[in-house]
């Protein structure tokens, strides 16, 4: 990891990426950024929650799980899902 030291007002390049420093104030940084808009830029931690919600949908419960569940959630006793025939 390259680390690099900037005053407000000054910035960096990551090839056609600007990277600019417009503000210091105690222990936060404002930054501004100018890419081309083919360039999608967004917060680490919103891309750790946009990827952890696509796994989410990819792992979603059964059928037979979501019963169960609302079944606890109305206090009522779960019914057992017939098993289809082979």
């Amino acid at each position: 990891m390259l680390v690099l030291s900037r005053k407000a007002g000054e910035s960096v390049m990551i090839g056609d990426i600007e990277v600019k420093i417009t503000e210091v104030s105690g222990d936060r940084v404002k930054i501004g950024i100018q890419a081309p808009r083919e360039y999608k830029i967004m917060r680490k931690e919103l891309c750790q929650t946009v990827e952890s919600n696509i796994l989410a949908a990819k792992t979603a419960p059964s059928k037979s799980d979501l019963i169960s569940f609302i079944s606890r959630i109305e206090g009522k006793p779960a019914k057992k899902e017939e098993e289809p025939e082979k």
